[in-house]
């Protein structure tokens, strides 16, 4: 097997791989917890069950349909950006870290294609199910995507004599997010570290 083809193993391994375990934690914690039940690992490690319509960390920035039409457009410039790299021999670990953004794009994608279509959204403390294809609580597109990891790490209040904040609760970091997501953020987060040349390449 060539370099070429090994790449594309690893590419298609490692973005088959992300996503299958992205679904697996999402169904999971979507038809074992209802609606923000919150399980403690540790106090600053939490799992609570959310969802939402927008982008990463739960940002809502765009219309649904807009967003998702979106994210379909960027898993296709990022699979051509993809094949193009290792048609003309790519770095491993720009490889690497575009499988990971790629897998996490899609992973969020797959929630908001089906997501509504294959399960019922019952009021807590019921726990969703699976329905039959077509079903569930919204159509196509219309999928809300699945949040579970939240990291607490520090968590205090402002003195009261600041403005505007003062007295406010504050917690950091506060944004509840999936696999897909961190997918997205360390491919993002390594690329800037160790990608800098390919970068630069690919805007030129």
């Amino acid at each position: 097997m060539n370099s070429k083809k090994k790449q594309i193993v690893i590419a298609v391994g490692i973005s088959l791989t992300a996503i299958l375990i992205d679904q697996i934690i999402k169904i999971w914690v979507k038809t074992n917890m209802h609606m923000h039940e919150m399980i403690e690992i540790t106090s600053w490690f939490k799992i609570f069950f959310t969802e939402n319509q927008g982008m990463a960390f739960g940002m809502e920035i765009m219309d649904k349909i807009f967003l998702t039409l979106f994210r379909i457009f960027a898993v296709a410039f990022l699979i051509y950006i993809l094949s193009k790299n290792i048609k003309k021999g790519i770095n491993n670990v720009f490889l690497v870290c575009l499988s990971f953004i790629l897998a996490g794009a899609i992973g969020n994608i797959i929630d908001c294609l089906f997501y509504g279509l294959v399960f019922n959204n019952p009021p807590a403390p019921i726990v969703a199910e699976f329905v039959p294809w077509g079903t569930g609580y919204d159509s196509l597109f219309y999928g809300k995507v699945v949040d579970m990891f939240y990291f607490p790490l520090l968590e205090w209040t402002w003195p009261e004599w600041l403005p505007v904040i003062g007295g406010e609760n504050f917690i950091f970091f506060s944004p509840i997010f999936n696999f897909a997501d961190a997918c997205i953020s360390c491919g993002v987060i390594a690329m800037l570290l160790f990608c800098r040349k390919q970068l630069q390449e690919l805007l030129q």
